[in-house]
């Protein structure tokens, strides 16, 4: 196998400006670190860059998850349907707050929910009071037929919208549809704060009560009205969110860009495939996946020597994990959830990237030879 000496191309790449780093600067040169002037502005304008009523600001994608599940309304020892295939945040937030994830399997063309297994799972399965879907990859799940299910079975929706700043289905962004939505802001991600997340919800009194949990479970100083934690996001990296998230249109033009030019290079190889996007949905391709049936580790081997970076996301779903296998539910049947995770593998496509780099990404794989 031939190495190159050229650059590696990594999986992910932050892009922070100069004016990030300047308004970073000026936060710790004001003595200011906690929840103040930066949290409020970002809340404020991510929210209202979805078209949302309330954002609540928090230190990840995981603990956004944990409060909305909280502060939902659910009751003790709920049911709850979600994907086994996503990280394993999504599941871990259900097990964490006392509800019982209920393992629905995937489509295998989007890698999201599919809307006929939760119909067969809820024929099958009492007490499920709610709906978590993950925007995997970027792209939006199917919305019309989800929420319409959600609707005849009174279920509550949550989106887990980690993975998809700025998607959309028609004009509508992803975390408006349910009553509330999480967002993660790790550095891999489409808008990142290096690490944080958001509650995102209409109901005013969800979002109250979610604040009062992010903050300890205080409705003032010193009034504590529930059983809070310390959730907070910092001033840093608020700072740096609002930064991002004047530019995430852009970003997300780019990455759409180079998902583009990637598939305009490799959509005549008939032994892969390659990501789609339904009609109505904008896909903000936070991953360029590829499914490489029988392939696979081949491929990401030969792309590690040419230099470029690859990942599995991801290479285990959640049921068949050690920990959930403990906890009863490796004999879930998700066989779609199970086969992707055999085959998939995403390249680079993050906005850092330039023509030179993509045409490099797809004349290694065009090299491959799935033959030998």
């Amino acid at each position: 196998m031939q190495t190159t000496s050229q650059p590696t191309i990594p999986i992910a790449a932050p892009l922070l400006s100069d004016e990030d780093k300047r308004r970073v600067l000026a936060v710790l040169e004001s003595g200011h670190l906690v929840a103040g002037r930066w949290v409020r502005e970002f809340e404020r304008a991510f929210s209202g860059y979805l078209g949302a009523g309330h954002g609540a600001a928090t230190s990840s994608g995981t603990t956004a998850l944990e409060v909305i599940l909280e502060v939902a309304g659910l009751v003790p020892g709920a049911r709850v349907i979600t994907t086994p295939f996503s990280f394993v945040a999504t599941a871990n937030a259900v097990v964490r707050r006392g509800y019982t994830p209920v393992f629905v399997d995937i489509d295998p063309e989007t890698y999201n929910l599919s809307p006929d297994a939760v119909s067969d799972a809820l024929r099958r399965t009492p007490g499920v009071q709610a709906l978590l879907m993950v925007h995997l990859y970027g792209l939006p799940c199917r919305m019309g037929a989800l929420m319409e299910i959600a609707r005849r079975h009174h279920l509550i929706v949550i989106e887990d919208a980690a993975q998809a700043h700025g998607a959309s289905v028609g004009t509508r962004k992803v975390g408006t549809f349910g009553a509330a939505a999480a967002f993660s802001f790790y550095p891999s991600k489409n808008l990142t704060t290096g690490e944080g997340g958001m509650v995102v919800t209409d109901d005013p009194g969800l979002a109250e009560r979610a604040r009062m949990l992010i903050n300890v479970g205080q409705s003032s100083q010193y009034v504590y009205e529930t059983l809070g934690s310390n959730y907070r996001m910092t001033e840093i990296a608020a700072a740096i969110g609002v930064g991002q998230l004047a530019r995430l249109d852009e970003h997300n033009a780019r990455r759409r860009q180079n998902a583009h030019s990637l598939t305009e290079g490799l959509q005549d190889l008939e032994w892969l495939t390659l990501p789609r996007e339904p009609r109505d949905a904008t896909h903000v391709y936070h991953q360029y996946t590829l499914r490489v049936p029988h392939h696979r580790d081949r491929l990401a081997q030969h792309l590690t020597a040419c230099g470029i970076g690859t990942r599995v996301y991801y290479p285990t779903p959640i049921h068949r994990s050690p920990l959930y296998r403990r906890l009863g539910y490796g004999e879930a049947r998700c066989p779609e959830a199970e086969r992707a995770a055999e085959e998939v593998l995403s390249i680079p496509v993050h906005p850092a990237l330039g023509e030179e780099q993509i045409q490099r990404i797809v004349h290694a794989i065009r090299r491959f030879d799935p033959r030998h």
